[in-house]
């Protein structure tokens, strides 16, 4: 997929149409079609000529990767400039397909979906800011409201407001102020798109020393990424601190970012700040979905398809869902809804490590896990599986654990965290990961006890190394073990 924005074209190449997308290739270059445009009316040419080669590398590199089909998206500047059907002529000839141009609401829509797909149960309002536009629209999980437009990308504005910061603070306000999408916000979650954005959030995570590098479903409370946008909006973005993280070409446009974005604030009144790595590209393939597909959960699509990849058994991963279910159960652990999608992931992600070196399995599953490309799941959901895995390679230590990891949970999820990999470290003995042992042992409470049952087929697996394991996991609830025949 070609992304034609005001500010950037960039291509993903995508392994396959599905609910959980695999980036196979992803390249942009910084073209800046937008500028000049709201003066001239027209797309400047040195910006026309460095759009059109990327696009022929991009048609090139695409054709390369074996592309069964290519779609082209062009957002504000394409559809706004006096010779933007001639661009989009020659983008037509170039690439051999149709080029969609998006209307406002268009991209508000896509954007929306980029979030559904991406979010798990979405509750809030999406903003998609490009180089040209800001879309705004509303969303209640799959219910997306009627999206708005309004001329504040970092282009415009920085052109309209002639490189005044105060300037642009007053036009932001006078757009949004009222805005009826925006009315809508309180106390929910913006979901913020676009590259300025996430280059805010960049610089958020390197001053805070956040211990994930993971961009999708990053929150910041409202009232810290006001402080953030006001101390980015005074202009002075060089003397930021750990502003070398985010790269030159974006930090000229990164007050005017930070300006509208401080403005959806003030006027929309959100909980929270969550940025998003999907945008319009992943909406368009969502709406390419067939509905039974759009209705699969992506975590539990993308922990599956990495099992297939790196497990011994999928199958046996299926079983251990199936038998955390009957040992939480019997340890009298409540769970949410999203607790228990959480720790079925989990099941499927349990056994990736285990081509690695036995000292380093651990390490390893909780890199992979916390830093994989799941979407559907935030940040405290990420380390509750990485933490659960870990805990079932090295034990229910934290020593060799990153204390930062570990602050992204409660104590709540610390405890399941905990209270799963113990039951990894029991479920793993005894299968020896292999399938069809697990479904034939019985767990349930007796009292203050909590008891094994093995059918005769399965006696000899008794032994010193299970039994310990089992008095791990019951000693973290104050319970007593017991391993009987049934």
């Amino acid at each position: 997929m070609i992304d034609i924005g005001s500010n950037s074209v960039r291509l993903v190449v995508y392994e396959r149409l599905t609910r959980s997308p695999s980036v196979l290739f992803n390249e942009k270059v910084l073209a800046g079609l937008g500028k000049g445009l709201a003066k001239s009316g027209r797309l400047a040419e040195a910006s026309l000529a460095q759009a059109l080669a990327a696009v022929r590398r991009f048609k090139h590199v695409s054709d390369q990767c074996g592309a069964v089909s290519l779609h082209v998206l062009a957002t504000a500047a394409a559809r706004e400039a006096e010779n933007g059907p001639a661009f989009v002529d020659e983008l037509e000839r170039i690439c051999g397909v149709t080029v969609q141009v998006l209307t406002g609401a268009d991209e508000a829509r896509l954007a929306a979906l980029g979030i559904v797909a991406g979010i798990h149960d979405a509750d809030g309002v999406a903003g998609d800011l490009g180089g040209g536009s800001l879309e705004l629209v509303d969303i209640r999980r799959e219910t997306i409201g009627k999206g708005l437009t309004y001329p504040l990308g970092g282009i415009r504005l920085q052109e309209a407001a002639e490189g005044s910061i105060r300037k642009a603070e007053r036009l932001a306000t006078t757009a949004l102020d009222k805005s009826p999408v925006l009315a809508k916000l309180a106390g929910r979650s913006f979901y913020a798109v676009g590259g300025t954005w996430r280059s805010l959030a960049k610089l958020h995570m390197h001053q805070t020393d956040y211990p994930l590098r993971v961009m999708h479903n990053y929150s910041i409370p409202a009232e810290v990424a006001l402080d953030l946008c006001r101390e980015v909006g005074r202009g002075a973005v060089e003397l930021l601190p750990r502003i070398e993280t985010v790269s030159k070409q974006r930090r000229e446009l990164l007050p005017f970012g930070a300006v509208v974005l401080a403005q959806v604030i003030r006027a929309g009144k959100p909980k929270d700040v969550v940025l998003s790595a999907l945008g319009l590209r992943e909406g368009h393939l969502y709406e390419l979905l067939p509905p039974e597909e759009r209705r699969r959960d992506p975590l539990l699509t993308a922990a599956e398809e990495l099992a297939y990849l790196r497990s011994r058994s999928p199958l046996h991963n299926e079983e251990t869902g199936a038998w955390t279910d009957r040992m939480f159960t019997a340890l009298g652990l409540d769970e949410t809804a999203e607790e228990v999608r959480l720790r079925r992931a989990a099941c499927h992600l349990a056994d990736i490590g285990w081509r690695a070196h036995p000292d380093y399995r651990g390490a390893q599953s909780l890199n992979i896990i916390s830093n994989a490309a799941f979407i559907g799941v935030d940040h405290p959901g990420r380390a509750f599986m990485a933490l659960s895995n870990f805990y079932r390679h090295m034990g229910l230590i934290d020593d060799a654990l990153s204390p930062a990891l570990i602050r992204l949970v409660d104590a709540r999820l610390l405890e399941r965290a905990k209270a799963l990999g113990a039951t990894f470290r029991v479920a793993f003995i005894l299968s020896a990961a292999m399938p069809g042992i697990l479904p034939d042992v019985a767990v349930e409470r007796d009292g203050a006890s909590l008891v094994m049952r093995l059918p005769p087929h399965l006696a000899d697996l008794d032994g010193e190394v299970l039994q310990r394991r089992f008095r791990q996991l019951g000693k973290l609830f104050g319970l007593d073990t017991v391993i009987r025949p049934t």
